[in-house]
């Protein structure tokens, strides 16, 4: 590890579980004197201190304050340097998961000489201690935040090293074409093997196809870890709400005949299959005096412009108007759904099919789904087209690393635009040592997902964003 001066050299502690009533609270220790540290606060009830035992030894016991009197029955779990999370020496209590006696637990201990640990610092110390690499710490919030088995899976993925593997052979690759390059510039007299142009190209090119693949699981993967974000619109009294409400298969949102019922955003999440999907839902667009009202729609095109996914209802009964033609003017096509809602309002037989054809050569060019949000028709066909227009398949590979983090990403373009810089050197016969800059470049941004090439100050802001006790 390359980041020595980060390193720490006092003991730290936390509560490491949510706050709240539970059957069990964990005070995390960590540090050169998280045993001693421990027995000044944790008598075990066969009489024998932590400090001495061997590691992963559960120890049965008490937890007594300043004047011996007993706060709460425990059990400490003792992992000795360097086999623990951090690779320090720690000491968890596992205590009754109250947060009263919680915090009068993790105040004896400060009291006996930890720190509290700052927000992410456990994990934090891992990584500098070598037990983690960054792209493997920064997974354990993803693993904690994530609210579909996909999201699970692919954050998993990550803390198992599937990208930090990838990002090591794609430096492996440079690494030995680089060597290459700064041998021929230091050594242009001796005779040893060179690679020759073509070969260089060939390695090169398989570095690329290994970025460029990772780059393209981005799209699908940044869904997956954040949500997609799903927009509900139309003009007022088209049926968004019980949509919204249909979908959640719960009563969120209120549903009236009166139109501008809704006057602010709803915003929910809902599991479709592995894809959370962040489901808002909008005032009706439509010019308003009401000055409530008014705010809301403002807010609607708000959103709008930062949507994956925008849902456009309009009434069946009506059809297309004028105002349904203005609105979608200014809807990009490429990322706007139309649904036709209240279907089952419409005469059946061959003018419902006349009205279905009609209205989709209005519509040609954009993805239009027939539904009736209070009769649930047409609802897993729209469930369906999403998952077919957004998910990428592939999560269930366990094996299979997937690219979810936006830091990720921009480190990845930046490699890829380093070495296609060097690769059009190479085939331009530019010198070695320009070439060898560009490739160097290119390590030094894949270096940047693992946290090998990445400065003291950026490092800390990641870890800023962990909550206290990771």
């Amino acid at each position: 590890m390359t980041h020595a001066s980060l390193k720490y050299d006092d003991t730290i502690a936390a509560i490491a579980t949510a706050y709240g009533a539970a059957g069990i609270g964990i005070i995390r220790i960590s540090g050169p004197d998280a045993a001693l540290i421990a027995d000044q606060v944790f008598f075990s009830k066969k009489g024998h201190k932590l400090k001495g035992q061997e590691t992963y030894r559960v120890s049965y016991g008490l937890i007594k304050d300043e004047k011996g009197q007993a706060i709460d029955e425990a059990l400490a779990l003792n992992m000795w340097a360097p086999h623990s999370f951090t690779g320090e020496d720690v000491v968890e209590l596992q205590c009754h998961g109250g947060a009263v006696v919680l915090k009068k637990v993790l105040d004896l201990v400060l009291a006996a000489g930890a720190r509290l640990a700052e927000p992410g610092e456990f994990s934090k110390r891992a990584f500098l201690n070598g037990r983690l690499d960054l792209s493997q710490a920064e997974a354990i919030m993803d693993l904690v935040n994530a609210k579909t088995e996909t999201a699970l899976t692919a954050a998993a993925n990550t803390l198992q090293g599937l990208l930090a593997r990838e990002i090591r052979q794609c430096r492996q690759e440079l690494l030995e074409v680089i060597a290459y390059l700064e041998a021929d510039i230091d050594f242009p007299e001796e005779d040893f093997e060179r690679l020759h142009q073509g070969e260089i190209l060939t390695r090169l090119e398989k570095t690329r196809e290994r970025i460029q693949q990772l780059l393209q699981t981005f799209s699908s993967g940044r869904i997956v870890r954040e949500g997609l974000k799903t927009v509900l619109i139309g003009k007022p009294n088209v049926g968004k709400s019980s949509l919204l409400n249909t979908i959640l298969k719960t009563q969120r949102a209120i549903v009236t005949d009166v139109p501008g019922t809704t006057r602010d955003t709803i915003e929910e999440y809902y599991n479709l299959g592995g894809i959370p999907l962040v489901l808002i839902d909008t005032a009706g667009i439509r010019q308003t005096e009401d000055v409530v009202e008014k705010i809301g729609v403002e807010k609607t095109k708000d959103v709008i412009k930062e949507a994956d996914l925008l849902l456009y209802l309009l009434d069946s009964t009506t059809g297309l108007t004028g105002e349904d033609r203005e609105y979608l003017k200014e809807l990009p096509k490429e990322k706007t759904m139309i649904l036709a809602n209240k279907v089952d309002l419409l005469a059946g037989g061959e003018n419902a099919e006349k009205y279905e054809e009609d209205l989709a050569r209005q519509l040609r060019g954009y993805r239009l789904l027939f539904i009736s949000a209070t009769e649930q028709i047409g609802i897993e066909e729209l469930e369906k087209a999403i998952k077919d227009q957004f998910f990428v398949h592939g999560w269930e590979n366990k094996d299979q690393a997937f690219l979810t983090n936006i830091r990720h990403k921009r480190a990845l373009d930046q490699a890829l635009k380093a070495l296609e810089s060097g690769r059009q050197g190479v085939l331009e016969g530019t010198p070695s040592d320009l070439v060898s800059v560009d490739l160097q470049n290119c390590l030094e941004y894949l270096g940047e997902i693992t946290g090998e090439t990445l400065d003291e100050e950026i490092i800390d802001q990641i870890f800023a964003r962990f909550c206290l006790g990771k």
